[in-house]
């Protein structure tokens, strides 16, 4: 597979955001599939959503790394050789292209606040910038694709069976191993079910 150093999230925001800026108001929320999860794509994962004000909601799994490190998917990036840090797999729209979610306390102008001091960006010069650092990486995860539903195709699938809804966090996108990420929010999920709902 080959990937263009280019950034979805700028049709993203055309699509679904109209003028999204950076100082919405944050809504992410976690979606954890179920053990009954019959779809293979979403098989284990948990996906972070927003819902932006139009449109359906868009996300990426968190939690789904590829074999693929970032340091090839930017190879003119001098900082990036030698790093461990792999590409992620966001979802199965738009494969080709590059989501950025950054944990950042002064995002760049255009950005979908998605919780605090997290935003997705388009922002191609930006996303340069934070790749020269001595830690290019830090707070910054870089996924294949996004994942997407149209206006209440969400709301049927969970009417389905397939997610528990929780409170998403910072710390299980950027601090934890991605293997303990199911099954510590399966485990919480399973104990306590939420009460939060998603708009069409």
């Amino acid at each position: 597979m080959t990937f263009l150093f280019r950034a979805l999230l700028p049709l993203i925001l055309l699509l679904v955001c109209g003028s999204a800026l950076a100082t919405e108001v944050a809504n992410g929320i976690f979606l954890i599939a179920k053990r009954e999860m019959k779809d293979p794509r979403f098989l284990e994962t948990v996906v972070l959503v927003t819902q932006p004000p139009q449109g359906g909601p868009f996300g990426v799994i968190i939690n789904r790394p590829l074999d693929l490190p970032l340091s090839e998917v930017f190879p003119d990036q001098a900082t990036m050789k030698g790093k461990k840090d792999v590409l992620y797999f966001g979802g199965p729209v738009a494969r080709d292209g590059l989501v950025f979610l950054v944990r950042t306390p002064k995002p760049p102008a255009r950005a979908v606040h998605v919780l605090k001091d997290v935003y997705f960006t388009g922002d191609v010069k930006w996303i340069e910038g934070l790749l020269r650092r001595a830690e290019p990486t830090q707070g910054l995860r870089v996924f294949s694709g996004y994942s997407g539903w149209a206006p209440g195709q969400l709301q049927n699938e969970m009417q389905r069976g397939d997610w528990h809804v929780l409170p998403a966090d910072a710390e299980s996108i950027f601090d934890k191993n991605y293997t303990r990420v199911w099954p510590e929010l399966i485990e919480r999920a399973s104990a306590r079910p939420t009460s939060l709902e998603l708009r069409d």
